[in-house]
């Protein structure tokens, strides 16, 4: 339960990463409202999760869902570059987070 927290978590870091970039600036004011919805979520998940697991692999993982999340995001519905570097760092990160929650917890 508390990894599925933190898969959650990392998928709320996603929007609130986008809606910051929307924001722009804190100057439109329902992406700034999103940006700390979406933040609120994801370190109150986060937050209850580091209750029962190891923060590092934890963290490691809700960042890497977050920049994982985001560069595809930003590639698909906003115009970033895509390059094969770009997917295959992507690819690696992703590979990371799941060694990473595959090495488990001590609790």
């Amino acid at each position: 339960m508390a990894w599925l927290l933190v898969i959650v978590a990392g998928l709320l870091e996603t929007g609130f990463a986008v809606c910051l970039k929307l924001s722009h600036g804190f100057t439109r004011l329902w992406p700034t409202i999103a940006f700390c919805a979406f933040a609120l979520g994801s370190f109150g998940l986060l937050t209850m999760a580091l209750k029962k697991l190891d923060v590092g692999p934890a963290y490691a993982v809700w960042t890497g869902i977050g920049a994982a999340g985001t560069a595809v995001y930003g590639m698909v519905f906003l115009g970033d570059l895509v390059s094969t570097l770009k997917i295959v760092s992507i690819t690696l990160v992703i590979v990371g987070v799941i060694g990473l929650q595959l090495s488990g917890s001590s609790h």
